[in-house]
């Protein structure tokens, strides 16, 4: 019968269909190839590598589960599984993936006029344009609620004032979609780089997610005409759907994440020996990578039966909200102790896990903190909210 995979210990690839396979092992071989190389020392350099940009976007991965407007339409088991590989590689390419798709096209295609869409979508999807998703201030963070950039009525047009803070691909994009405040309510509107106005100031000296690029956006009296705004994005219900989608993205990410963890230790242990014996020979070694394996293994079925629950249309918010919740905090143990039981080796970039370990650490943070999750359950499983 054999030893089940260490990193697939409940075969959910077993579960996968042949295209989904294809898409699995076309993507793997991509991060093998050409993301593993070099993201390190991308991550040392705070360098987003654009230049996989147009590769991504030739394996079709912007955009993936849209139809039309030159996207393949793929399910959401297939969509997670990009994102599981992606992440694999680094939690950055993964982001960059996610903020194109799910928020930035995904607003487009869910909210965007038949103008915008053709605008848009197909430049998006083959990367010649890339674009950002501007929701968050710095004072609001879990609130967005308190948002303070306005929308002000200039006769037909409109004037945006304010400021949008931890914004990734903020300084690379040549769109923004920008979510402001106005007399009737929040909208949300394509603003173009080179606008009057607008800039994106790179945020420097972050110690987790390295190697995405991330930006405070500034918006002072931008001028946009009203065919700028996304006609059918009224409120923040809109916006927060966005990121419902990128959530789940996050659930698959994050197993690759630790997949990537818990591969480097096992090879690690087999290979260094003390007091006479491999490190994998010893309880203690054994012990750790059996819980790491236990909390992969249920990441990976809830993100496989969430992915099943969309397909069906009957995904819920909070199934959504515990499974990013769950995914990363086992992604982010598990990156924690496969660190320590490198030793020494596992505070260089030489190893992938204190790399993935920092990353998580933003990767908790962002599309709703580990704590906005858990209240998010807890209102789903007693119909009141404590927020």
């Amino acid at each position: 019968m054999g030893s089940p995979d260490p990193l697939d210990f409940y075969d959910v690839g077993a579960l996968l269909d042949d295209d989904e396979r294809l898409i699995r092992e076309t993507v793997g071989r991509f991060v093998d190839r050409e993301v593993a190389p070099i993201i390190a020392d991308c991550f040392a350099a705070e360098r987003f590598p654009i230049e996989l940009v147009p590769r991504l976007a030739e394996l079709g991965l912007f955009g993936a589960t849209l139809h039309g407007y030159g996207c393949p339409g793929l399910g959401s088991v297939a969509y997670g599984i990009v994102c599981e590989e992606l992440e694999r590689g680094d939690s950055s390419v993964r982001s960059c993936v996610s903020v194109q798709s799910s928020l930035v096209m995904g607003a487009i295609h869910a909210f965007g006029s038949e103008e915008q869409r053709l605008q848009w979508l197909p430049a998006l999807a083959r990367g010649e344009k890339l674009g950002c998703f501007a929701l968050t201030e710095a004072h609001g963070g879990s609130d967005p609620g308190r948002m303070r950039t306005r929308a002000h009525r200039r006769g037909a047009d409109w004037a945006l004032d304010g400021a949008k803070h931890w914004i990734t691909n903020g300084a690379l994009a040549d769109v923004a979609v920008v979510w402001a405040a106005a007399d009737d309510g929040v909208h949300a509107f394509l603003v173009e780089k080179g606008a009057g106005g607008f800039e994106a100031r790179v945020i420097k000296n972050k110690l987790s997610l390295r190697a995405s690029s991330t930006a405070e956006l500034v918006l002072t009296d931008v001028r946009v005409s009203e065919s700028a705004r996304l006609p059918e994005a009224n409120g923040l219900k809109a916006a927060l759907q966005c990121l419902d989608d990128a959530r789940f993205g996050i659930a698959w990410g994050a197993c690759g994440a630790a997949r990537a963890c818990i591969d480097t230790v096992l090879k690690y242990t087999q290979s260094r020996e003390l007091f006479g014996r491999p490190l994998s020979h010893t309880q203690l070694i054994q012990t750790r990578l059996a819980d790491a394996v236990r909390k992969l293994a249920g990441a990976q079925l809830i993100a496989w039966r969430l992915a099943k629950l969309k397909e069906l249309g009957v995904a819920k918010s909070a199934q959504i909200s515990l499974a990013k919740w769950n995914n990363v905090r086992a992604a982010l143990d598990i990156a924690r102790d496969c660190r320590d039981m490198l030793g020494a080796a596992g505070i260089t970039l030489d190893h992938a896990p204190m790399r993935h370990m920092l990353n998580l650490e933003t990767v908790i943070t962002y599309e709703g903190t580990e704590s906005i999750h858990e209240l998010v359950v807890g209102r789903a499983l007693t119909g009141h909210s404590a927020f």
